[in-house]
């Protein structure tokens, strides 16, 4: 059976050129985001910066440590601080009557900031000691730091893990969309190659070839191909690996360090996925291929007559029906998670699959709704309608990559778009100042000459430790207001409970993620420098908008946290001169909200998206070149005959290529309902978070793939019908 499989691979090597390219690109794609991905596991050992020539650092603690429970047990559960609490003074001057101290250093590291720390009151200093005399004499007052451990001391000591959080998404997502693209794009492949070769399996079975024998015949053949591409696909992977990296770092995704190479599970992982992939793409195939009957070597009509197949038919419902379903469901119980990208990117897939596998159902439909005038016209809708195999096999990719483009960009240019709209309708200012000087030396903002007539509202970064319940212990990122009676005066928070004006000391501002959320209840919170438990009355309640409504408390209760915006509204030229004082960038609200949020979206997130849809895009090229030069290579006889009917060679061309367009122009079509039922999924979610809606189709870039789709289809069939017709 090998050998009779290997002699089919060698003579119909153009067959299955598409499949093997489609394959081992996606092996070798695999393989360089595996390589990516696990060099994103762990940051580099970096040598301590900060204190890099002191022997022993004694810190304050940078950890808070709360109990909670474990089933019927408890356990105990640290959460890193913002800011270490300060070494006790008393400690301070034992230290400094005993040993040489330090306070701050140059940073070794340009990259690293300087200590903010007042003199005074630091939260950790280097001591030139010996590590045990200094344990002793600090015991359980601070933390004691040797080695290695003296990176904790670093103001942004977790800067490198932190760097490819992002990068670890982007990977695993890309590499995600590369695993489904061609897995559909090779099971495709196969799934035509086996239509267009019933009449040889029917003589196969008039020779006396069992339905067992030519099912295996099929799989052997798949083997053997998802050997040879999934070998080549590793070689493609070692040499693509250092450029993805360089990609990475050039478009700002990676850290200037970000390296990729060294384990091998990548590259075995990759293979073996290629070889499942094959098999995979093969079995449904092989399947369909065993009932194939003898009598299908009579065949002569190019009518599909079984397209769809009940269990096909079956599993596209389905497909369908879980992904509408998921939709629904994440809609109404946690519609925040629509407006993430690794959900707006993996979600759509089930639906993009569940419309391939029922676009036979829908392209004769589609195909005769067509009215076009003309023998030409007429030819290229009955040929569409009643080659639905060949039909869907071109449209498929197409509704991939069309989709992909639509759900991607169009999710990400929504969501941004509403954070955008969010954060000018929560503002009743004229100006934003960002960018804000550092605090003075006592720790407090610098300060501001507000003019007669002006109203303005610092507010600056800081962070609270909630419990969840008894089993969890909830970091947020908070808000800290300098002047509560400023803040109620300027801002425009979506409230749904309370009233900002009652924002004080003793109080605070949640969102309806918190456990308690009703006004006038209390919540124990640990403060940014874990400072606590403090009990504070919920004095308003926010919707959670599209993430962006974090709580809000006073500056009594955020510790070291310093201004970085400024709201203002009113005292003309003068606020602006103020304002300019401040030492930070002075812009209007909408200025500020659209450099704060541009419509286009950062450069970094497009950067990835273009990768991921970039991935889809080469499949579908691959996919639709190699099905349709197998379509058309086997029109001969149809396309002689059209010649003999009295049709002229640019007739059959334009026919040949208008049947190509219809089918990109369906797989278009599919693409725009999937995404159009992914946006709107987006759209009732960002309106039960009480956010704007601010939908977005991108146009330019559905466009821009579907010509790229219609291009490549265009040529592909008509080079081997200009030879058939010469």
């Amino acid at each position: 059976m090998l050998i009779v499989a290997l002699s089919s691979l060698r003579a119909r090597w153009a067959s299955f050129l598409g499949g093997f390219v489609a394959l081992a690109l996606g092996v070798g794609l695999l393989a360089t985001m595996g390589l990516g991905l696990s060099a994103t596991f762990h940051a580099p050992e970096r040598s301590p910066q900060r204190f890099a020539s002191s022997p022993v650092v004694v810190q304050g603690q940078d950890r808070l440590t709360l109990d909670v429970r474990r089933g019927p047990e408890t356990v105990s559960v640290e959460r890193r601080l913002d800011r270490p609490q300060p070494v006790d003074s008393r400690l301070l001057r034992e230290l400094r009557a005993r040993w040489t101290v330090t306070t701050s250093e140059e940073p070794a590291d340009r990259h690293e900031p300087p200590s903010p720390d007042h003199p005074d009151h630091p939260d950790a200093v280097g001591v030139d000691a010996p590590a045990a005399d200094v344990r002793a004499l600090v015991g359980n007052r601070a933390q004691v730091l040797t080695g290695d451990e003296r990176r904790r001391a670093d103001h942004d000591a977790d800067r490198d893990a932190d760097a490819l959080v992002g990068l670890n998404a982007l990977l695993g997502t890309s590499g995600g969309v590369t695993a489904f693209v061609s897995v559909f794009v090779v099971a495709s492949t196969f799934a035509f190659a086996v239509a267009l070769r019933r009449r040889e399996f029917g003589l196969l079975r008039t020779a006396g070839a069992t339905p067992g024998q030519i099912r295996r015949l099929l799989l052997a053949e798949a083997a053997a191909l998802g050997v040879v591409a999934s070998a080549a696909g590793c070689a493609l992977g070692a040499l693509g690996a250092p450029l993805l990296a360089r990609t990475l770092v050039d478009g700002g995704l990676a850290p200037e360090w970000f390296t990729v190479g060294g384990p091998v599970w990548p590259f075995h992982t990759a293979f073996w996925t290629g070889v499942t992939v094959a098999l995979a793409g093969a079995v449904a195939a092989s399947r369909r291929a065993g009932r194939v009957g003898p009598t299908a070597a009579l065949r002569e009509a190019d009518v599909d007559a079984d397209a769809l197949p009940l269990g096909r038919a079956v599993l596209g419902t389905g497909l369908v029906l879980a992904g509408v379903g998921l939709l629904v469901w994440t809609c109404v119980t946690d519609p925040s998670a629509l407006l993430k990208r690794k959900t707006y990117t993996t979600l759509p897939m089930l639906l993009i699959t569940g419309v391939a596998l029922l676009s036979p159902l829908l392209v004769r439909p589609a195909a005769r709704l067509l009215r076009l005038r003309g023998a030409v016209g007429t030819l290229v809708r009955e040929n569409s309608a009643a080659s639905v195999r060949r039909t869907a096999a071109v449209a498929a990719p197409v509704l991939v990559t069309v989709a992909l483009a639509g759900t991607l960009f169009g999710s990400a240019t929504s969501v941004t778009r509403a954070k955008g709209t969010e954060a000018r309708e929560q503002t009743a200012a004229q100006y934003v100042v960002t960018g804000v000087d550092e605090p003075d030396r006592t720790g407090g903002p610098r300060p501001v000459a507000v003019p007669p007539g002006a109203v303005v509202s610092p507010t600056g970064p800081t962070s609270l430790f909630v419990r969840d319940g008894d089993a969890a212990v909830v970091k947020y990122g908070a808000r800290a207001v300098t002047d509560p009676a400023a803040f109620a005066e300027l801002a425009r928070l979506p409230v749904v409970a309370g009233d900002l004006r009652d924002l004080d000391d003793r109080s605070i501002v949640v969102n309806e993620e918190f456990e308690r959320r009703r006004v006038g209840e209390t919540v124990e919170v640990w403060r940014a420098d874990g400072t606590g438990p403090v009990r504070l009355r919920i004095a308003a309640v926010l919707a959670l908008g599209t993430g962006d409504n974090s709580p809000y408390v006073t500056r009594a209760n955020a510790p070291g946290s310093a201004p970085d915006r400024i709201d203002a509204s009113g005292g003309g030229t003068a606020t602006v001169r103020a304002l300019a004082a401040s030492g930070g960038t002075v812009r209007t609200t909408a200025a500020w909200a659209e450099a704060e949020r541009p419509a286009s979206g950062s450069p970094q997130a497009r950067l990835g998206m273009v990768l991921v849809l970039g991935v889809a895009l080469v499949y579908t090229v691959i996919g639709l070149a190699n099905t349709l030069l197998m379509a058309t290579s086997v029109r001969g006889g149809e396309l002689a005959s059209l010649r003999l009917a009295g049709a002229t060679r640019a007739q059959i061309l334009r026919v040949v290529t208008g049947e190509a367009t219809l089918a990109v122009a369906i797989g278009t079509l599919l693409g725009l309902a999937v995404t159009a039922l992914v946006l709107g999924a987006l759209g009732a979610g960002l309106a039960a978070l009480s956010a704007p809606v601010a939908l977005a189709l991108p146009w330019t870039t559905v466009g821009a793939s579907a010509g790229v789709c219609a291009a490549v289809a265009i040529a592909a069939s008509a080079l081997p019908a200009w030879r058939l017709t010469r």
